[in-house]
């Protein structure tokens, strides 16, 4: 469980707050195996037993001081009793995690159905309204998916066009049975899937079926023109409708799935492969929201393409969690899907939202490959706690709000890289006081279950029953922090982390942008980094003025007396050239604009900064290291004289050899040199596989490289809307300032 802080001293009270400019807030990574600085939990058993507070339900930890017979809250200071049972298990403080770690993971006991042996299940949703090869490339991914598969898992492959297909595997040969789909809006099936072919002869044994699996997966064809046009007819306007029932297919598997929830399993995931958007029977979409209409109309291309058309896919998202199944979108086009409606159905429910724009170079098997490879939490519960002097003010990520509790968050399917992000504000006007040793607390508590492989399971004995026996454990994982409090705003800012407030910042900038705009997220995005650069240039003294006058020659724009904001003006133009906030007119894709907010949105905020402004390094020769960091310019280029460079972009990593580049140096770099472990390693890293891209300067196309160059790029236009190089982005901003301070 990492926890990062915008700054390490919190504002000593609203009036700081106020004055120092910045947010105030938290990211959190609460599966993460480790803390921010690398340590793993301390381990233990009967985490019900653990005493809590009678006022604010905080769980007792180290921070809390302890009597014979009570002890009082860190959080509130509420003295509380301690049971006879507590007082025992205190008499051996060696054996307690809560006495000897603020942050640990204790086993709870399992309630009722949890008790059940569950197996993993998984199903494919094919489209089959698409090409041959849109389909090798999802028969890849599948076959990935199967060799990350543990033993003991089940698995289903469906297929969706203009008809629901079925598939057993479990025979000699594989055998699939379809179901059509009606093409009006709200038809339903002929007859539930339960009735087409039983769940037991759907999800078949990894085990004794990969091969034949692999056999039904050769036997995907794309369905004709002829085919999808006789079935769907004419659509509207006399345009014949496509053959893609998408909605209708996704509805009917989870009714279908849904019958052995808390039986055959605990979790499902859903794999959806789409081509395109879904446009046959319930849950098809208008597509023609995207094109020349909005010149005509004048609206808002950034605005009008943001919201969802249909309510649908979000209401399919809280069927899924009812039935307990998980759902990851694949979407491999480059047409308009409307990703904008599709995204509730994989962020409400757990799952991700995934965008290849080509099969050609598409990550999706390993994507899938790690995906699947990697642990995840499901059913997860998260709460966070704060001392009494503040509070929870907005929170961020792919959750939903328990409807009961506030503060309590619900999370579907959680892995190791999913993170969340919370602001704070002072629950009053006194702030954290001066005259007390009481300091800002925060408690955050991940209740959550994972499903424990066979061979994990110590008492697992040698027969093959046994061996294929999954076991389910509840777990609660508690992180108890002490803060500072500042005296002073120089001790705020020299305690930030430009990281977490770009995390911050682009989780506010994401939802105005959803709720007003691109330009209004970008507005907001300018304007703080103004307020913040004029309540810097204020309280440090800097901005001095002449004869009466300040002009922008005083004015600090480099924050050059505080090294923790220097990386932030960067940071901000960077975003402002970021596809998440440029332009429809500059040839934005709406569905990529929409993948990256998904995207970003569960990034942590390392990973999040490298995705923003990314990290440039040059070699002088595979195997040594010249720069580790230069500006994003050409400038930087020309005045390293090295010859290789490096560029992590998270999605993407570029090996560029300049055109000067001694032609005797081997390109591309070859295996276990440097520059080739620093890139393995990397990939290894990421929660989704990074394009890899080598370049040989004056042969090869140079753009990819040179498109990340954005220090210098400028567009024409006016005013903080168009998108300036970084020197004149800086003009702007001082200019901004100066008028912000008069």
């Amino acid at each position: 469980m990492a926890v990062r802080a915008t700054m390490t001293r919190f504002p000593g009270d609203p009036d700081a707050q106020e004055a120092c400019g910045l947010p105030w807030g938290v990211t959190l990574t609460p599966f993460a195996t480790k803390d921010e600085n690398g340590s793993p939990p301390v381990y233990g058993s009967d985490g019900h037993l653990l005493p809590r507070c009678e006022n604010c339900w905080a769980y007792y930890n180290t921070y809390c001081d302890q009597e014979q017979w009570a002890w009082s809250c860190s959080l509130c200071g509420t003295l509380n009793g301690l049971s006879s049972q507590s007082i025992a298990r205190y008499s051996l403080p060696d054996s307690c995690p809560e006495i000897l770690s603020s942050f640990i993971d204790l086993e709870l006991p399992l309630e009722g159905s949890e008790e059940m042996q569950p197996r993993p299940v998984y199903v494919a949703m094919v489209d089959l309204s698409s090409s041959e090869e849109f389909l090798e490339l999802t028969k890849s991914a599948l076959l990935a998916a199967l060799e990350a598969l543990g033993p003991g898992s089940l698995f289903g492959l469906a297929t969706f066009s203009h008809k629901i297909g079925l598939y057993d595997v479990q025979g000699a040969i594989p055998v699939v049975k379809n179901v059509f789909i009606p093409p009006d809006s709200d038809g339903n099936l002929a007859m539930d899937l339960e009735d087409v072919m039983p769940l037991f002869s759907f999800l078949a044994p990894v085990d004794t079926c990969k091969d034949r699996i692999a056999s039904a997966l050769e036997t995907l064809k794309p369905t004709t023109s002829w085919e999808r046009t006789t079935a769907a007819g004419q659509g509207l306007d006399g345009v014949l409708l496509g053959g893609r029932g998408f909605g209708v297919a996704m509805e009917a598997l989870l009714n279908y799935l849904g019958s052995e929830y808390g039986n055959t399993y605990a979790l499902a995931r859903v794999f959806a492969f789409l081509s395109g958007p879904p446009d046959y029977g319930p849950g098809q979409l208008d597509t023609r929201r995207y094109g020349e209409q909005y010149a005509s109309k004048g609206e808002d291309a950034d605005l009008a393409l943001l919201p969802e058309q249909t309510p649908f896919y979000k209401d399919l998202a809280a069927v899924a969690v009812q039935v307990g199944v998980c759902v990851d979108i694949f979407a491999v086009t480059n047409e308009y899907t409307d990703l904008a409606s599709l995204k509730f159905l994989s962020i409400e429910s757990g799952g991700s939202l995934f965008l290849y724009s080509n099969t050609d170079d598409s990550t999706l098997p390993q994507d899938m490959y790690r995906m699947l490879s990697r642990p995840y939490a499901f059913n997860c519960v998260l709460r966070l706690r704060t001392s009494s002097e503040f509070k929870l003010g907005h929170s961020y990520g792919h959750f939903f709000p328990d409807p009961q509790y506030e503060n309590v968050q619900h999370i579907i399917c959680c892995d190791s890289f999913a993170t969340y992000a919370y602001d704070f504000d002072f629950a009053n006007n006194t702030g954290f006081s001066r005259h007390t040793s009481e300091l800002p607390m925060l408690q955050i508590a991940f209740q959550y279950t994972v499903v424990v492989p066979p061979d994990e399971l110590s008492n697992s004995g040698p027969s093959s029953t046994s061996r294929e026996k999954y076991t389910l454990k509840r777990r609660l994982r508690i992180r108890t922090l002490q803060f500072g409090a500042a005296r002073n705003i120089n001790e705020i800012y020299d305690s930030v982390d430009p990281e977490v407030v770009l995390s911050v910042l682009v989780h506010k900038v994401i939802l105005a942008s959803l709720e007003k705009g691109v330009r209004e997220g970008r507005m907001l995005l300018h304007d703080w980094l103004v307020i913040l650069m004029a309540q810097y240039n204020d309280a440090c003294k800097i901005a001095q003025y002449e004869n009466g006058n300040l002009t922008t020659a005083n004015i600090d724009v480099a924050f050059s007396q505080c090294p923790q904001l220097q990386p932030l003006p960067r940071l901000v133009f960077a975003l402002l050239r970021n596809a998440l906030l440029r332009f429809h007119e500059e040839g934005v894709h709406p569905d990529y604009r929409i993948y990256l907010q998904c995207l970003f949105s569960a990034l942590e905020p390392s990973s999040l900064t490298r995705a923003v402004y990314p990290l440039l390094t040059s070699y002088s020769t595979p195997d040594k290291q010249a720069f580790p960091r230069h500006s994003l310019s050409r400038a930087a280029l020309m005045t390293s004289g090295s010859p290789i460079f490096f560029l992590d972009a998270f999605t993407s990593l570029v090996v560029f050899y300049s055109s000067t580049a001694d032609p005797a140096l081997p390109f591309p770099p070859p295996q276990n040199c440097l520059l080739r472990n620093t890139i393995n390693k990397l990939k290894q890293e990421r929660g989704i596989t990074p394009r890899l891209i080598f370049i040989r300067g004056g042969q090869d196309d140079a753009t990819p490289f040179e498109n990340y160059l954005i220090e210098e790029q400028d567009v024409e236009g006016s005013g903080f809307t168009s998108v300036l190089g970084f020197v004149s982005f800086l003009e702007e901003i001082n200019q901004s300032v100066l008028e912000y301070m008069k």
